[in-house]
């Protein structure tokens, strides 16, 4: 727990370094931007400054056009270009806001000396300083402070009356110039300092946020994934519950129905031999007809009473090696033949031999080719395939496909389900004891469907290790079909 909680904090803090980044770039990228117009704008004041003014600062009372002009047009160009392209070709970046920090320091330098070194245009250089606080970036001082210290002290030396507007200045004017400086500097690197703490707390309670967030949709998303697997085990108890109903009632009702049954088949049996019906002796057509329905309608009841007590007893399974190609043989030979449909087994005499219950699995197959030969309409030509893969590296699958009418999708939802039958004669209770019998070996089944195009009904049992077959084993008599 330590340990994750320790990654959780750090994955944490990496967060807010990250988004403190991202805010950060911000403010460069736009502050960038605004000094570019700036300068813009400054250097077209420059020009109107040497234009108008200058001549008058450094000429007296006679206005005439100044070699200034020419500096500002030229120097002032130079200075705002550099600053400008680097603001463009590389926002944001530290190499940007120290050159945008000088370029504006000489800018200063320049309108103080085409003013002639008036103090109201020092002033200039402070708003400066205070215009570079906005990148919150204490670091873009040192350039700048030491980009106009310089300039301050070399005109001193070599040019005092374009800085001071004196011939003659005091030899602590320089002093007094970078003291103003650094005194202004403090204040601005402190509050850069606490800019920079306040946006570092915000992207670390925006790091929290994102976190906190994050957490709850996790939870959301367990609680989403615990009430969906809740309405599984909820429906899978409903339907535990209904096939234990059904289950005792199938076999209660097929043991009361089965005796009554034998003696009615008896009866029959014994009415049509000594009658004659059987051997053509009697001569009422309509007496004949009425003792093969009655046979026929015996037999259907024969086999509700036997997919009741399928349903109704869970028998252990025996398992032994059971070769998918030669079962599948076997299923389609038990099939009754159907015209204008073909089934064909795609099954490889090479796969692996699975463990199976034969006569479990042999009735699986059985009722599901069977059900797929019925699905194809009359005016189709059919083809229902029984294909398989799978072995000891993968889950075994097992594939019925046809090509019938397909099934809507809401019947495929309850197509397993006992009871449930879209046919006119059928009890729904074939499907239900194929879904039971491959749930008993580990499996599962389900069913995907294209109305209008057919089905195919896949098994999936788990991988084994299974030696390859030898010899295709032969099977006994194939079971009646389910209903």
């Amino acid at each position: 727990m330590a340990s994750s909680s320790n990654l959780d904090a750090q994955g944490m803090s990496a967060r807010a370094s990250e988004l403190l980044h991202e805010q950060q770039h911000a403010v460069y990228v736009r502050t960038d931007r605004m000094f570019a117009a700036l300068m813009i704008v400054q250097w077209a004041a420059s020009i109107l400054i040497a234009w108008f003014i200058s001549p008058l600062t450094w000429a007296g009372k006679t206005s005439e056009i100044h070699v200034h002009v020419q500096a500002a047009l030229v120097l002032g160009g130079l200075i705002t270009s550099v600053p400008v392209l680097f603001a463009f070709m590389k926002p944001g970046e530290a190499v940007t806001r120290y050159v945008i920090a000088g370029g504006q320091m000489l800018f200063a330098a320049l309108l103080i000396h085409l003013t002639g070194g008036r103090i109201e245009t020092h002033f200039l250089i402070f708003g400066s300083l205070a215009f570079l606080a906005m990148y919150r970036d204490w670091k873009v001082f040192v350039p700048a402070t030491v980009v106009i210290a310089a300039d301050h002290l070399l005109r001193q030396i070599y040019w005092p009356e374009s800085v001071f507007g004196v011939i003659a200045p005091e030899w602590w004017r320089f002093l007094e110039h970078a003291f103003y400086v650094v005194f202004e500097n403090v204040f601005l690197v402190m509050s850069c300092r606490a800019n920079t703490d306040e946006m570092r707390d915000l992207a670390v309670r925006q790091a929290e946020l994102e976190d906190s967030r994050s957490q709850e949709q996790e939870k959301a998303a367990e609680l989403d994934r615990a009430l969906v697997a809740l309405t599984k085990s909820q429906e899978n108890l409903l339907r535990t519950e209904k096939l234990a109903a059904v289950g005792k009632l199938a076999a209660s009702v097929g043991h009361e129905l089965r005796n009554p049954l034998a003696a009615i088949r008896s009866a029959h049996a014994f009415i049509v031999k000594k009658t004659g019906v059987g051997e053509g002796e009697f001569s009422d057509p309509k007496v004949v007809q009425f003792f093969d329905i009655m046979e026929r309608e015996i037999d259907a009841c024969s086999g509700i009473i036997s997919d009741l007590l399928d349903f109704a007893r869970e028998r252990k399974l025996e398992l032994r090696s059971c070769p998918l190609h030669a079962l599948a043989e076997e299923v389609i030979s038990v099939v009754p033949a159907t015209e204008g449909v073909v089934v064909e087994n795609l099954i490889s005499n090479s796969l692996p031999v699975p463990e199976l219950d034969k006569a479990q699995f042999r009735q699986v197959l059985i009722n599901l080719v069977q059900n797929a030969v019925e699905a194809v309409p009359k005016d189709r030509e059919g083809r229902v395939t029984l294909s398989a893969s799978g072995g000891a590296a993968s889950p075994w699958r097992i594939e019925i496909t046809d090509n019938g009418e397909g099934i809507p999708e809401d019947v495929c939802r309850d197509i397993f389900q006992p009871l449930f039958t879209t046919k006119t004669k059928g009890t729904g209770l074939g499907l239900a004891v194929v879904s039971g019998m491959v749930e008993r070996h580990d499996g599962r089944i389900w069913v995907e469907s294209v109305e209008g195009e057919g089905s195919q009904f896949i098994i999936e049992l788990p991988a084994v290790d299974a030696p390859a077959p030898d010899a295709e084993e032969l099977f006994p008599e194939a079971q009646p079909a389910l209903n």
